[in-house]
């Protein structure tokens, strides 16, 4: 994906995201929900201004974070190596962050679902895809699995991502299981990525131990 190309796809989708909010602003409560328990239930709500136009606020933080931080990266030309998984999953961060936008302007209009089942899936293809960018991020000080062992080294940076970047994809796999045991879905999300942090620690620092040996 070419740089220009992927700059119109994320200031479209920032627009886009700013006009809904414009367009829908007459037909929203005063009060809106903005955040769901584990049951599905509302517990937590913000005023109009901010239920329309935070998201749309955050997705300009993204873009922001996005165009400056390889900039400032001192290995900025490792980027360059894996920047078009880079550009796909910045796009798909940006979409996820508008479904959700979607769903909670959806929920505000009076259309009632289960809010966790639905965006389980987007979660989902989330994690994959960040398996994806991991197996093929080179050592940076941004992007990745950053521990002293990954970024002193760039062999034990290359094992650690290949082994988290498979592991990243099995819990896109496991969260998709979270949607038929709705009482556990924190457990189906949360846990697998604590182990997978905890795993991949473990397996920089053992490596790199190997390295220096």
């Amino acid at each position: 994906m070419e740089f220009k190309k992927i700059n119109i796809i994320l200031v479209s989708l920032v627009l886009f995201s700013f006009g809904i909010g414009i367009y829908f602003y007459p037909q929203m409560p005063e009060k809106m929900a903005s955040h769901w328990n584990i049951k599905g239930e509302v517990d937590g709500c913000l005023s109009k201004f901010w239920g329309l136009f935070l998201m749309p606020i955050i997705l300009i933080g993204v873009v922001l974070l996005y165009l400056i931080v390889p900039k400032l990266d001192p290995l900025k030309e490792n980027i360059e190596k894996f920047r078009k998984y880079f550009d796909g999953f910045i796009v798909l961060l940006l979409l996820f962050l508008f479904y959700l936008y979607v769903l909670t302007i959806f929920w505000n209009l009076g259309l009632k679902f289960n809010i966790g089942q639905a965006i389980i899936p987007a979660l989902a293809i989330l994690f994959y895809y960040c398996g994806i960018l991991l197996e093929k991020a080179k050592r940076n000080w941004f992007i990745g699995i950053r521990t002293p062992w990954t970024l002193s080294n760039d062999m034990v940076w290359e094992k650690t991502h290949k082994i988290g970047g498979k592991l990243f994809k099995i819990v896109g796999i496991v969260a998709i299981l979270g949607i038929f045991f709705q009482k556990y879905i924190l457990f189906f999300i949360f846990v697998p990525i604590i182990l997978v942090v905890v795993c991949t620690t473990i397996y920089s620092y053992t490596e790199y131990q190997k390295e220096i040996k």
